[in-house]
């Protein structure tokens, strides 16, 4: 059972940069893949970024490339996903997930609550 907390959410200016963390329970973190993903209203979920267990292979949806990147530090069982040059469609709720097989697709186990991101133009 893995338990994700995310946190970093609020409201920052078209440009600007925002931090998402995701804190996770229990001692098998770097066991497990972890994605960011994320839903506006009215939308559907989709896939934002992934990162493998070890760190070293990273994806990310084609609308972040070179504005975000993922990462993670398995001795604090936590993921991050620093956001730059934001815009406003941006703005969703942003969910921390794991699995234990790294993908880009929606079939995570774990997920959090979801933190809200507000892009102002």
């Amino acid at each position: 059972q893995v338990q994700l907390v995310e946190s970093g959410g609020g409201l920052v200016q078209a440009g600007g940069s925002l931090r998402l963390s995701c804190a996770a329970s229990g001692r098998t973190f770097s066991r497990y893949a972890m994605g960011w993903f994320r839903q506006a209203p009215g939308k559907e979920r989709e896939f934002v970024a992934a990162i493998s267990q070890s760190g070293g292979t990273t994806y990310y949806a084609d609308f972040v490339k070179g504005r975000f990147t993922i990462s993670r530090d398995n001795a604090k069982n936590s993921v991050t996903l620093q956001m730059n040059s934001v815009k406003p469609e941006d703005t969703a709720v942003y969910y921390c997930a794991a699995d234990p097989r790294v993908s880009t697709g929606l079939l995570y186990d774990y997920w959090g609550r979801g933190t809200q991101v507000t892009v102002s133009s």
